[in-house]
C-alpha cells in the first residue's frame, strides 16, 4: 500500500496535485486537490488487466474548461435548487443560478472548482487523502463558514469517501462524488451494455427543468425497475416519458429506503464489479445522456452514453420540499455521510 505525490498541474499560479493510492490487488485511484476529483481509476477485469474505469482528464485546462464535474466532489448541494433560492429560519437567500434559472452542484464555485489542502496517511492495510476546504459565509450565496474534509481512503478491496462537514450558522449541505464510470476499461465502448441494481421501490418523478417534482413514483413495471438487475440501454431505449424527458436515459433520484442493501454497477464482458455501499437515502442515476462537447476524454470525443454516474446524496432540491429527509445542518452541527465501492469480479 503506497501514495505518489505528483504535480499535476497550475491554476492561476496555484499548483494541482495528484495523489495515487495504490493497493496489492492492482487497484489505484488518482485524486486531484482540485475539487478532490477522481481523475484516475484503475481496476483489473477478468484476466487480471488493469484499466482505467472513470471518465476523466489528463490536463488540469480541461478540467476547467470542458468538465461535466468528472469525478468531483460536489456542493455544497448537489443537484439543482429551484429558482437559484430558499428559505431558512424565516429568511431568503439567493444562490447563483448556473442552470438556467436554478442552480446546481453548489454554484459556479462551489466545492468542485477549488483547490484543497490534503493531508496524506499511509499504513500496512490501507492509505488514505484527506482533503480539507473552508467556505466563507455568503460564497455562492450559502450562509455559514464552513469548514469541509473527504477522506478518500483505499484497502485491499474497497474505496470509502467519508464526508465531514461544520457550519457557524444553520445552513444546508448535500455532498456527493460525481464520478463517471465506464467499467468496459479505458472507454472502449459505452454503458448502455453495463447492468445496474438498485435496492428502490420509488424514484422521484422530474420535471422539464429536470426538478424534482414532488411526487414519487413506483418502478414496478416500468425501466426504473432496478430491483433486479438490467441493462442501462433499457432507459435509453425506452419510450417512458421520464427518459425520453432526460434526453433519453436517466437522470433520476432512487430513494434507497434500506442502506444496508447495496448497489451492483457490473459489466458481462470485462467481469468487472463495483458494489456501492452508502449511508444516504437516495441515489442519483445518470447515464450521461446530455455527455457533448468539442472535446476528448482519453482519445474518445466526448458523446451520450460514455460514463454512468452513481450520486449517492439527500435528496435534490429538498429544502423545497417538507416531506423529503431534511439537508438543514444546523449550526455547530456534524454533517457526516460515507459511500464504499467493493471491486470484484464477476465468475
Amino acid at each position: 500500500m503506497k501514495i505518489d505525490q505528483t504535480l499535476f498541474g497550475t491554476l492561476d499560479g496555484n499548483e494541482v496535485h495528484a495523489y495515487t493510492l495504490t493497493n496489492n490487488k492492482g487497484v489505484s485511484v488518482t485524486c486531484l486537490d482540485y475539487g478532490c476529483v477522481i481523475q484516475k481509476l484503475i481496476m483489473p477485469n477478468r484476466e487480471g488487466k488493469g484499466e482505467n474505469i472513470v471518465l476523466g482528464f489528463d490536463h488540469i485546462d480541461d478540467y476547467v474548461e470542458h468538465s461535466p464535474y468528472f469525478g468531483a466532489i460536489v456542493g455544497p448541494v448537489a443537484g439543482r435548487i429551484k429558482a437559484g433560492e430558499f428559505e431558512l429560519n424565516g429568511k431568503p437567500y439567493h444562490l447563483a443560478k448556473n442552470d438556467g434559472e436554478n442552480h446546481i452542484h453548489g454554484g459556479i464555485t462551489g466545492f468542485s472548482h477549488v483547490i484543497w489542502r490534503a493531508e496524506l496517511t499511509e499504513g500496512e492495510d490501507e492509505v488514505s487523502v484527506r482533503f480539507l476546504h473552508y467556505a466563507s459565509d455568503g460564497e455562492d450565496g450559502y450562509p455559514g463558514n464552513v469548514r469541509m474534509s473527504v477522506t478518500y481512503t483505499l484497502t485491499e478491496n474497497e474505496l470509502s469517501l467519508s464526508y465531514e462537514g461544520t457550519s457557524d450558522k444553520d445552513t444546508i449541505l448535500n455532498v456527493t462524488n460525481h464520478t463517471y464510470f465506464n467499467l468496459s476499461g479505458d472507454v472502449s465502448r459505452d454503458v448502455l451494455d453495463h447492468t445496474v441494481q438498485i435496492p428502490s421501490d420509488s424514484f422521484l418523478e422530474l420535471n422539464e427543468e429536470s426538478l424534482p417534482t414532488g411526487q414519487f413514483l413506483q418502478v414496478e413495471g416500468t425501466p426504473f425497475d432496478f430491483r433486479k438487475s438490467r441493462k442501462l440501454k433499457d432507459g435509453a431505449l425506452s419510450d417512458h416519458p421520464q427518459t425520453v424527458l432526460v434526453g433519453n436515459g436517466y437522470d433520476h433520484p432512487f430513494f434507497l429506503k434500506d442502506q444496508h442493501q447495496p448497489i451492483i454497477l457490473s459489466d458481462e464482458e470485462s467481469g468487472r464489479r463495483i458494489t456501492v455501499s452508502t449511508d444516504q437515502v437516495g441515489v442519483v442515476l445518470y447515464t450521461s445522456n446530455q455527455l457533448k462537447g468539442n472535446f476528448e476524454i482519453q482519445g474518445v470525443k466526448a458523446r451520450p452514453y460514455l460514463g454512468v454516474c452513481l450520486e449517492t446524496q439527500g435528496l435534490p432540491d429538498a429544502i423545497h420540499h417538507s416531506d423529503f429527509p431534511s439537508i438543514v445542518v444546523k449550526e455547530h452541527e456534524l454533517y457526516q455521510a460515507k459511500t464504499t465501492y467493493k471491486f470484484t469480479s464477476l465468475i
